[in-house]
């Protein structure tokens, strides 16, 4: 691999994206009280009641899917799997010459904020989650963290992306 001014932007992405959201868990953890099953814990509101932080611990994936699963299917699902696809993906972006700006910077915060949460589910078994938005009863979200934020946004700038390119073509 020929490492170019484009590699360094993937890598600086990913990387960003990876210390950014590992900061932003180490703050809470150190200054936010665990909600447990015995516990409320601690919410601070940033936007009223819509934009709050709250510290919770999930042990699964999106929104706790998969904390359930025995040992060493939820180590394959959880752990592996997203290794081998987010490897897949960093091979791809970086053959890819094709890729615009947008599109490397959306792929690598993609594979950033997997990586972010790979490595807390191994390290720790669990991800910390911290941030909340409640607009209404059916206009929420689940509680998140910084890395499910990058994949999140990464994905939205893939998808306007395609669409460009779509209408484009058309």
């Amino acid at each position: 691999m020929k490492f170019t001014r484009r590699t360094a932007y993937i890598f600086i992405t990913i990387v960003l994206t990876i210390a950014i959201d590992q900061i932003s868990k180490v703050l809470v953890v150190n200054n936010i009280e665990e909600r447990t099953n015995t516990s409320y814990g601690e919410t601070i509101s940033l936007i009223g009641d819509y934009f709050t932080m709250m510290h919770v611990k999930n042990q699964g994936a999106f929104l706790g899917m998969g904390s359930e699963l025995n040992g060493s299917l939820k180590v394959f699902l959880l752990l592996v799997l997203p290794v081998i696809v987010l490897a897949f993906v960093l091979r791809h972006i970086i053959k890819d010459k094709s890729l615009d700006n947008w599109s490397l910077f959306a792929f690598s915060s993609i594979i950033g904020g997997g990586i972010a949460n790979v490595y807390d589910r191994f390290a720790y078994g669990e991800v910390t989650d911290f941030l909340y938005i409640h607009i209404t009863d059916t206009i929420r979200t689940g509680i998140f963290n910084l890395a499910d934020l990058s994949v999140t946004t990464g994905m939205m700038i893939l998808v306007v992306m395609m669409l460009k390119k779509k209408k484009k073509v058309n």
